[in-house]
């Protein structure tokens, strides 16, 4: 049965944190333009001119929204990425928080010159049983042959250090790029297919399945979704319950000039029947620079009512600093979210970006691909180039990792003149709030009707002052959040020295 999906009608799931076939073809994405995103069987072209675009660009959007009802606030963390719970500010900035490079974390950690890596995709996730981390990535099948590759494999106790040689998995048909991996989890209805693995070959998605993630099988012998760029991505939505598959195009738009990689979202509940791919992710030349590209969108992580996904931006046009002749090709990464599973944001700043040091084995490519929660964190793991783009790609391209603390990718920032921030009327659904914030001055927050008037026991004064720096300050006013529920207010946060992330209802 195909899904049929909502457009506009925002569904808000419960936060949730877990430790979370044809012949193979030798020819380039490049060389396939010919071939377009599409059911199986028949194949048909796209794009036809008739696909959807719910691709938006944050700076273009940030303007507030005027709302006919209040929104409904879920226990979970609710995230200031966007505008969407911003009314009002002032004084009050958004600052992008970019991963930093740790140099106690010895990167690269999944080598090109003894694992074997020879892309920059990859799936870990940790065993819950074990507590093991597990990594699959690409390795070559025959080095120095474009085209073709396998599944290579790795455990760690920590995620940092893994443990050698790596195992080469037994091909479950033929393979050019991705390691797409999904666990189900123990309960999953059919065990023999707890795991899924997706990657892109014969010209579209190819999934197989497995008990262990070890030995795999094909789904079905063939590409069950179509697309001409080389690219893919499988993942599971599960505030939709769905599968979703993000898969790159090579085509030209309304919005830039010349064909270009591109990315699309297709759904599925079966991961046979597909809903047609709508564009989540493209350029736009009146915003972006020079000959901007988008080589895919990966690392997927649901928080709260919000889906992160991680962008990874192609400059083919540019050129990394004193880089050796011949070398092309710069590579960054800017956050995407979406609130609906349909329409998605891009922002235009770089959250991660290649490393200044000619000397670094990430200098051209930073492509952020994963995100794992780890306790109070989220480890990144993510591809780098030392070079550029199509240069030493048999030992050049290498996996790496980054930390950042749970759910501040973006910050509200006020300074010691202080700066407030009010959200739209809200009906909350938990009855204890925590916000997650780095103070060195002070923060308040004080709660309103819907008309904008105080509610008593429930202003700034009647709030104890929070100080200091956590992903869970406790909220304490004299009166109890639960006398409030069903009841429209507005949250006003009143910032001096703070760096505001998110805020949390718990119940």
């Amino acid at each position: 049965m195909k899904v049929h999906l909502p457009l506009v009608a925002l569904t808000l799931c419960l936060a949730h944190w877990p430790g979370h076939a044809e012949a193979a073809s030798d020819r380039s994405a490049d060389e396939l333009k010919s071939v377009g995103a599409s059911y199986y069987p028949p194949v048909a072209s796209v794009p036809s001119g008739d696909e959807e675009f719910k691709a938006n660009i944050y700076q273009k959007l940030n303007t507030p929204v005027k709302r006919d009802s209040p929104i409904v606030l879920k226990t979970g963390p609710h995230l200031f990425v966007d505008d969407y719970l911003i009314q009002t500010s002032s004084n009050v900035t958004r600052r992008v928080n970019c991963p930093k490079r740790d140099p106690k974390i010895p990167n690269p950690l999944i080598t090109g010159r003894e694992d074997h890596c020879v892309a920059p995709y990859t799936t870990v996730v940790r065993d819950p049983n074990t507590g093991r981390f597990r990594i699959w990535y690409n390795t070559y099948k025959e080095k120095n042959k474009d085209g073709t590759a396998r599944f290579a494999y790795m455990e760690s106790k920590d995620g940092i250090h893994w443990i050698r040689p790596h195992r080469v998995l037994d091909d479950p048909g033929p393979i050019n790029f991705g390691s797409s991996v999904i666990d189900e989890g123990a309960v999953f209805a059919d065990p023999s297919q707890r795991f899924k693995l997706a990657w892109w070959a014969g010209g579209g998605l190819n999934i197989a399945v497995s008990a262990d993630g070890l030995g795999w099988s094909m789904f079905r012998p063939y590409p069950v979704l179509r697309h001409n760029h080389d690219i893919n991505n499988l993942f599971w939505d599960g505030p939709r319950e769905r599968y979703m598959a993000t898969v790159s195009v090579f085509t030209t738009g309304p919005t830039w000039k010349g064909q270009r990689r591109t990315t699309m979202i297709s759904a599925s509940t079966d991961l046979l029947n597909w809903e047609k791919p709508w564009y989540v992710i493209t350029a736009d030349d009146g915003v972006d620079k020079d000959f901007t590209q988008f080589y895919a969108m990966q690392g997927y992580l649901n928080r709260g009512d919000i889906m992160i996904g991680l962008v990874k931006v192609l400059h083919d046009d540019w050129v990394a600093p004193e880089t050796p002749a011949g070398a092309f090709g710069v590579g960054y990464t800017a956050l995407a979210w979406t609130r609906d599973g349909q329409c998605w944001v891009r922002d235009l700043e770089p959250f991660f970006e290649p490393a200044p040091d000619p000397d670094a084995w990430d200098h051209a490519h930073a492509w952020l691909d994963w995100q794992l929660p780890v306790d109070d964190e989220v480890y990144i793991y993510y591809g780098g180039y030392k070079y550029g783009h199509k240069m030493d790609r048999w030992e050049g391209r290498q996996i790496g990792l980054v930390k950042t603390l749970r759910d501040r990718y973006v910050s509200r920032d006020a300074g010691a003149d202080g700066g407030t921030l009010r959200t739209p009327p809200v009906i909350l659904r938990g009855s204890k709030m925590t916000v997650n914030a780095a103070v060195s001055g002070q923060l308040r927050v004080r709660l309103l009707d819907k008309s904008g008037k105080l509610i008593p026991g429930f202003d700034a004064d009647d709030c104890q002052p929070i100080h200091g720096d956590s992903l869970t300050h406790p909220v304490q006013w004299k009166a109890g959040l639960s006398t409030l529920h069903d009841r429209p207010i507005m949250i006003e946060f009143i910032l001096r020295d703070v760096q505001l992330y998110a805020f949390d209802l718990l119940q």
